[in-house]
């Protein structure tokens, strides 16, 4: 990531609405066991219909700049209401970060195979919009 680590943490702690959420819709402390809401809004091709996707989840770990963890439940076509654990590190490298992902939990291949393909677009647009 082009990004420095603090600012990272700030995009992933605070700033959900500035690279992922629909601006607006994001609840969010970024402390340890807080909750969160945040919504991503998508239309329809066809009859421009607005979809909203809820998130919600709650933070488990925070190390300021390095680390953080939290769960991450979205409905049918996301987690299908599991409760999953996504895990950013923050590592610094030559002027940006190195930033390592992981997303667990998930109740069936299909929905980790989806958010597998959906994690480097949005990783893309985090570095795109943050940096």
């Amino acid at each position: 990531m082009k990004a420095l680590p603090e600012v990272l943490y700030e995009a992933w702690t605070r700033k959900f609405d500035r690279w992922f959420a629909e601006p607006g819709s994001v609840i969010m402390e970024g402390e340890v066991n807080t909750v969160f809401f945040f919504e991503t809004v998508s239309r329809t091709a066809q009859d421009s219909t607005i979809r909203r996707h809820p998130h919600y989840g709650r933070f488990l770990r925070l190390e300021q700049d390095r680390l953080v963890e939290m769960t991450w439940v979205t409905g049918e076509g996301g987690t299908k209401g599991a409760e999953t654990v996504v895990t950013a590190q923050l590592v610094p490298r030559q002027g940006g970060t190195l930033l390592s992902l992981t997303h667990s939990g998930f109740p069936d291949e299909d929905s980790r195979d989806a958010h597998e393909q959906a994690w480097p677009f949005v990783l893309e647009q985090l570095d795109k919009q943050m940096a």
